[in-house]
């Protein structure tokens, strides 16, 4: 028996970046999409990188994969801050079983803390040494408010810059 998703996975074949949380927050889960708190900097970033349009409106997240960008979370039947998430609920054999389907160019972590749990390590911020397949994977500084000290746009702008190196 399948588990019910708190939020729909964005995926399709070859996408330029796949982001993963680590789950909804409890905001997300209400309004129906991902990273839907007010303070939460990811749909800002986003544009500001240039890797979808300043009047992107998140509500249309489905549309994604048109901009070669998909999503998707390690604890997709879950909701809740990193804090509050029970061993149980990171599925990190769902995940893997996605990004080996897909393919995406990059799995993008939009968490250290999720990051650690798929890699079984704590990384460092940016582009790791291993691969899934062909897909290379990439730790964010999260957009979250609640992280907003470990922010760094550095970070995120060379994310943008190696998923544009994708299509020179």
């Amino acid at each position: 028996m399948s588990k019910a998703y708190v939020l729909p996975d964005v995926l399709a074949p070859d996408l330029g970046i796949v982001f993963c949380g680590t789950a909804a927050s409890r905001i997300s889960a209400e309004r129906g999409y991902n990273y839907a708190n007010p303070g939460n900097q990811f749909w800002p970033t986003l544009k500001l990188l240039g890797l979808i349009p300043p009047q992107f409106d998140p509500i249309n997240f489905r549309t994604l994969p048109q901009y070669g960008l998909g999503l998707t979370d390690l604890c997709k039947a879950s909701i809740g801050n990193d804090d509050e998430l029970s061993e149980e609920s990171y599925d990190t054999a769902a995940l893997l079983r996605k990004i080996k389907k897909y393919q995406p160019h990059i799995l993008a972590f939009t968490s250290k803390n999720g990051a650690s749990h798929f890699l079984q390590h704590k990384p460092d911020y940016g582009l790791q040494a291993g691969t899934i397949g062909s897909t290379k994977v990439f730790v964010l500084p999260s957009t979250s408010g609640r992280a907003r000290r470990f922010f760094d746009i550095t970070v995120w702008q060379a994310l943008g810059a190696l998923h544009l190196n994708k299509f020179s």
